[in-house]
């Protein structure tokens, strides 16, 4: 572990109010491990075992579903300083429902699930403290699920755009803004064709309603109809 490394998990909510020193002492309790994966290798496969926490030191990963198909849900992404598979490890899944990709170079830490969600026999002080950051992580993460399930649930893939950026403007305070995906993630995101979703965006630009250019968006004027 660098010093950098402890600089990004400082930022991590899992470790929130917690100092240097007890960090260091807590990643040696919780039987952690850093790994690095290259820009499109798997860190976690649907069907593992579901045993880890993990956190991004460096890079991105993304959180994906493959339904029987192999047509591909995108359910997240993990940037510096935050969590993924918390909630399936902690949920005692015996498997990963869910597959996890390295979106470029990635160094990620791996933390024992078991380790985590368990007082140790030493009593560290700061474990209840991790405990109910975990708790807080999870229920953040279980409200943007609920704000995705009211993105997918729209009929077209218009509504379903539109109450995405709309979503996104509120959420940034402003008409204009960037979000996290391209066009291949955000048609992954809001489960759409990105053929059909691109079109929308276009005939969306013709129609004065919204200006773009890649993961760049400026909301015109709302169509209420």
């Amino acid at each position: 572990m660098t010093t950098s490394d402890y600089g990004i998990l400082s930022t991590c909510p899992l470790f929130a109010d917690l100092n240097e020193e007890d960090l260091r002492l807590m990643l040696g309790c919780l039987g952690s491990r850093t790994a690095r994966y290259p820009k499109g290798a798997a860190v976690f496969l649907e069907g593992d075992a579901a045993e880890y926490v993990g956190i991004v030191l460096e890079g991105a990963v993304t959180i994906v579903q493959d339904d029987f198909f192999g047509n591909r849900n995108l359910i997240g992404t993990a940037l510096p300083g935050e969590l993924f598979a918390e909630a399936f490890s902690c949920a005692g899944l015996e498997r990963l429902p869910v597959s996890v990709f390295a979106e470029r170079d990635t160094a990620v830490l791996l933390l024992d699930c078991r380790r985590v969600l368990q007082v140790c026999s030493s009593g560290c002080p700061f474990h209840h403290r991790l405990i109910a950051n975990l708790l807080a992580v999870v229920s953040r993460k279980n409200l943007a699920l609920n704000r995705k399930i009211r993105f997918v649930s729209q009929r077209t893939t218009r509504e379903k755009l539109m109450s995405y950026l709309l979503d996104q403007a509120k959420q940034q305070g402003s008409d204009h803004f960037e979000i996290p995906f391209d066009r291949q993630a955000l048609a992954d995101f809001l489960a759409v064709e990105r053929s059909a979703m691109s079109a929308e965006i276009s005939r969306l630009r013709k129609e004065g309603v919204l200006e773009s250019k890649g993961s760049w968006f400026r909301l015109v004027e709302v169509d209420r109809e």
